[in-house]
């Protein structure tokens, strides 16, 4: 059995525009086990979806995957052909869209939009196993009166509803793995945490594999297992969900979650990060965050920083636990 149920070593992705090469995903590398949760974390432009369309194969012209692999139960993701890629995406791998709307076909009825998912899987399969089968996933994903829905279309649905019948088309090939964007951002509160039970309930029953792509971090304190934060298309911090609330490291990391409201602290100001998202255009030569970051040495200006771990399995790329930066942030030994 393959440890690793997903694998991406120093993965490149860019979009080449005619303003120049944008390097929206600029050298990722993570693993994922069969049955976790992995939160991936980062401000609008940090390369979190990005790096899952990858997986998906849904990066077209301009956007190319330049360096790097994606391996998914052993199987090399770029090597596949079309007909494998075609298998691949439903039933190995599904996503869920941050706006269900967009995704769901206005002028067909939910269930011949189950029944589209169910054949994608199961090949010949009669209308009474479809119909069968379409109730028991909409009953899962908690639509009451499946029955009725499934000759419902999507406008008669509510948002939540239509997230819903989203995860449902997703759970239809029965993956192993969910890739889950944003999938509580264009919901109301309410609807939100009613979402975010229904995810880890199926995860529980199902055992799958989640990467949730947020960039709230109260959603990933509740469901994932581990954390990867993002910025500026590279990996600044990972590790479990406790080390990365409880002893952050990075600059940026730190200054997320300093921005989070606090009950126990009402009537104070949240503390923003100060100066302005990064230009994927013209990315500086070193470190990405440092015009914005409050720590900043000499050296995070001109030098790339190394990814720096510690015996729980967290891992910081900074320059500040660099032993080769000195006191005046120079780097000692030619970097």
């Amino acid at each position: 059995m393959v440890k690793e149920l997903l694998k991406i070593n120093d993965l490149k992705v860019s979009f080449f525009t005619p303003a120049g090469e944008v390097k929206a995903v600029n050298g990722i590398s993570y693993t994922l086990e069969p049955g976790k949760v992995l939160g991936i974390v980062g401000e609008s432009g940090s390369g979190k979806s990005v790096s899952s369309y990858s997986i998906m194969g849904l990066i077209d012209k301009p956007g190319k995957i330049v360096w790097g692999s994606i391996t998914f139960n052993g199987k090399d993701v770029s090597a596949m052909n079309r007909s494998e890629r075609l298998n691949f995406s439903g039933n190995e791998v599904a996503m869920i869209f941050q706006d269900p709307m967009t995704c769901l076909n206005p002028v067909f009825t939910v269930g011949n939009q189950l029944a589209e998912s169910l054949r994608h899987k199961y090949g010949k399969i009669s209308k009474e196993e479809v119909r069968k089968r379409s109730i028991e996933l909409l009953t899962l994903v908690g639509i009451n009166v499946p029955e009725k829905r499934l000759s419902q279309y999507p406008h008669e649905f509510s948002g939540g509803m239509r997230q819903r019948a989203m995860i449902a088309m997703a759970l239809a090939g029965a993956p192993k793995l969910l890739i889950a964007d944003e999938p509580t951002t264009a919901l109301d509160v309410t609807i939100q945490a009613q979402i975010l039970e229904l995810l880890k309930d199926i995860q529980k029953k199902t055992g799958m594999a989640i990467v949730l792509i947020t960039h709230d971090l109260g959603i990933v304190a509740d469901m994932a297992d581990d954390v990867i934060v993002m910025y500026g298309g590279r990996i600044v911090e990972q590790g479990s969900v406790y080390s990365i609330f409880h002893n952050s490291r990075h600059p940026y990391t730190k200054g997320l979650i300093r921005s989070l409201p606090d009950l126990k602290k009402r009537g104070e100001k949240l503390i923003p990060i100060k100066g302005n998202p990064i230009d994927l255009l013209n990315l500086p030569k070193g470190c990405a965050f440092a015009p914005r970051c409050e720590s900043c040495l000499k050296v995070c200006i001109n030098h790339m920083p190394a990814e720096y771990a510690t015996e729980d399995g967290h891992r910081t790329a900074c320059w500040l636990y660099d032993e080769r930066a000195n006191n005046s942030g120079e780097v000692k030994n030619n970097g």
